[in-house]
């Protein structure tokens, strides 16, 4: 009987499951969202490293084009992270953030200097404008010495002229259907061309006699990137006109120059560096926040550029309220 009762005491011990081991909190923590923390690692990439990727199609360009806005994985992915109580995913998130905050921290600041000499504006105005003596007010209170316009419908053209002839009454308009108005005396308008005779075809050049000196300005609408079914983005155009349109700067004989115009691409867009590498950005240099400008209802990028080199320091810049054009305006001042 004590055989068998030993017997059965170690039959019982032996059913008796050992303690489960639980995880800690902070051990599961950093365990849980490792997709969330890996996708969190490679939206850094395209930040870091868009000038080092492959651009077939213009691709990489047109991700450099709305580059800023790739900052918004950090909340998206935030919310799985905090649902899913990873540590690992949270701290993985930091790389984008830190990143992000690199390059376009410095563009949430006011980098303005106040009011300078010249006050001028750009507006690709749209041909389909329903408005005109709006935008013609709009354009007036500015303030701008020089307005340059894009977009201008034969139809509705002489309606700008009527309305801007008392405040600026020098002009030049009809050129690629794009204009000029200055409050001081314009001359030499024509399509600009480099020092081999290409022309943008897009761009033409005037000179402007301000008080303090002549200024050269070019104003235009460069082509726009096309998609075609199969073809991908076609920027054959587009390349082309900033080509022709940078070696018309390079040759560019007087010491104050501005470019102003719908240029249908962001400056962080690799293929405007022709240009961008010899202009200065009104907006970078004294502007504050994005500036984006189009589409006017809820601007994603900023396509209108006011750009300058010489004797010119950009002073301010900023963006005019939406009017009836699909684009808004931009305006910026310099001191000489």
């Amino acid at each position: 009987m004590v055989q068998t009762d030993v017997a059965e005491q170690v039959t019982v011990r032996e059913s008796v499951p050992a303690p489960i081991r639980r995880k800690s909190w902070q051990e599961g923590a950093w365990r849980r969202g490792r997709i969330v923390a890996g996708l969190a690692v490679l939206a850094a990439v395209p930040l870091a490293l868009h000038g080092l990727l492959p651009n077939p199609g213009n691709l990489a360009g047109l991700l450099e084009t709305f580059l800023p806005w790739c900052g918004l994985v950090v909340p998206v992915l935030l919310v799985p992270a905090l649902l899913r109580r990873s540590a690992a995913a949270l701290v993985a998130l930091l790389v984008p953030a830190v990143v992000w905050l690199a390059m376009f921290g410095g563009t949430l600041g006011d980098r303005s200097t106040g009011k300078g000499d010249l006050t001028v504006v750009t507006h690709n105005v749209a041909a389909a404008n329903t408005d005109v003596a709006g935008t013609v007010k709009m354009l007036i209170d500015s303030g701008a010495d020089l307005i340059a316009l894009q977009e201008l419908d034969p139809g509705v053209q002489p309606e700008y002229e009527r309305g801007l002839a008392a405040a600026y009454p020098h002009h030049v308009a009809g050129i690629s259907a794009d204009g000029l108005w200055s409050k001081y005396p314009v001359t030499g308008s024509a399509m600009a061309k480099g020092p081999a005779g290409e022309g943008s075809g897009t761009v033409f050049r005037s000179v402007v006699a301000t008080p303090k000196g002549e200024v050269a300005v070019y104003v235009g609408h460069l082509d726009s990137v096309r998609v075609t079914l199969g073809k991908g983005f076609g920027a054959e155009l587009r390349d082309n006109s900033i080509a022709a349109t940078s070696a018309a700067l390079r040759a560019e004989p007087l010491e104050r120059v501005l470019l102003m115009g719908d240029l249908n691409g962001s400056l962080a867009d690799r293929a405007f560096a022709p240009i961008a590498e010899q202009m200065t950005s009104a907006h970078e240099a004294a502007g504050s926040g994005f500036g984006f400008t189009w589409p006017a209802a809820f601007p994603a990028v900023r396509i209108d550029h006011i750009l300058s080199k010489g004797r010119l320091t950009a002073t301010d810049s900023w963006v005019l309220p939406a009017d009836g054009s699909d684009h808004r305006a931009v305006a910026a001042s310099f001191r000489y």
